[in-house]
């Protein structure tokens, strides 16, 4: 008799000894998914609803630990989907099975609906920063021409970009002004005009906060607005997005434009995690109620954007919570405050380390990835990649 330990941190060695016993691939991947480990946490709990979730956890086979508002339920994904059913539980565990229900995460997203066409996600998407600034934190300046710009994007492209990610107002910490819509457009409209007509299987994004500028954009050949704000600041943004069926960026933060990158509105009293999955969802809600589709949408959660390092830490760890929302999750680690606040790296040292957080974040389920060196990604993502194996552990 021989015994070998399954890692469960992810369903894909438990999926590959299944087909390697000669189950099914798509039964494989749905047992390996139920018996995944999940733990979720409740708050606001009135008494009668811990007393019946004490009675009827065990039942399930679920662990439970409990305070006295507070309780964590935990165990494989398959059991906890058995309590998230609200008209097979006690009445007092149906608004409980409801919460549970749409907090249990999904499956990552495999496709991303965008201007130009249907983004595959089954193999990371990376997104190469074309920052067209003279202050960017840690590239301002150095995009002159459009001809340089265009040998950068040349060189992103050839490095494993399948998105150009096209900036012309920097949110670096401590900038003190607004960049006008002109001046914005200025900087922006030659570089994405010519890279849609010189890179057509690429897709172009316009990273503004601008209705003007997004409209502009699109109407130049961009396929993507990714909006900082999470439609926040522009009314006018959202219907831009939905009447040229562009996707849409819908990413995490708090404040005003020059209180973006600052800590001033990053206190979450109920945690991080939960607090910007609900603020998240609320944006979904509103870009579909302005008639963008639903598969137009990835969400951000905004790492460094109104959160200290302990924040950024928390989402990066936790990214698999929102997977929740459906939707694909996009990630912009790159050379952010929070990496060389955990490692001493000055800017332009953190290349290493942002190619170390998209591997983590694709093994939690990130799927799109916005990053200066492209190079460094591409090669941690292959490896982390080639770690979901088709086969069992030797």
């Amino acid at each position: 008799m021989n015994a070998v330990a399954l890692s469960l941190h992810s369903p894909g060695a438990l999926a590959g000894a299944l087909r390697a016993g000669g189950v099914e691939a798509g039964d494989a991947d749905s047992v390996a998914s139920g018996a995944t480990p999940c733990a979720v946490r409740f708050t606001g709990l009135g008494q009668p609803t811990l007393e019946a979730l004490a009675r009827h956890a065990g039942k399930l086979g679920l662990d439970l630990a409990t305070g006295d508002d507070w309780a964590i339920v935990a165990g494989s994904r398959a059991r906890l989907s058995t309590l998230a059913q609200p008209f097979r539980v006690p009445a007092e565990l149906a608004e409980l099975a409801l919460a549970l229900g749409s907090a249990l995460p999904h499956e990552p997203a495999t496709a991303w609906e965008v201007a130009r066409g249907t983004l595959r996600l089954d193999r990371p998407l990376i997104a190469g920063i074309l920052n067209l600034t003279p202050d960017s934190f840690s590239d301002g300046g150095n995009l002159t021409s459009l001809d340089v710009a265009l040998r950068h994007a040349e060189q992103l492209v050839q490095d494993g970009a399948r998105m150009l990610d096209v900036g012309g107002e920097s949110t670096r910490p401590g900038r003190t002004a607004v960049v006008p819509d002109d001046e914005e457009l200025r900087r922006v409209l030659p570089v994405i005009e010519r890279l849609a007509a010189e890179f057509p299987g690429v897709t172009v994004a316009i990273d503004t906060v601008k209705a003007s500028v997004a409209k502009a954009a699109l109407d130049a050949g961009a396929a993507v607005v990714n909006d900082v704000s999470g439609l926040r600041f522009d009314p006018e943004m959202a219907p831009v997005v939905a009447r040229a069926g562009a996707g849409l960026v819908l990413m995490h933060s708090r404040g005003e434009h020059l209180e973006l990158s600052s800590y001033a509105h990053a206190r979450y009293d109920d945690g991080v995690v939960g607090a910007v999955l609900g603020e998240l969802r609320a944006g979904i809600d509103a870009a579909v109620a302005a008639g963008i589709p639903l598969a137009a949408v990835a969400v951000d959660p905004g790492l460094g954007f109104g959160k200290t390092t302990a924040h950024s830490l928390a989402l990066l760890d936790q990214l698999r919570a929102f997977l929740a929302l459906g939707r694909p999750v996009y990630l912009g680690p790159s050379r952010k405050r929070f990496l060389g606040e955990v490692s001493g790296r000055a800017v332009a040292e953190r290349d290493g380390l942002t190619a170390v957080a998209c591997a983590l974040a694709w093994e939690r389920g990130a799927r799109i990835f916005r990053v200066h060196d492209v190079r460094q990604a591409a090669d941690a993502l292959a490896l982390a990649t080639a770690l979901e194996p088709s086969s069992p552990p030797a």
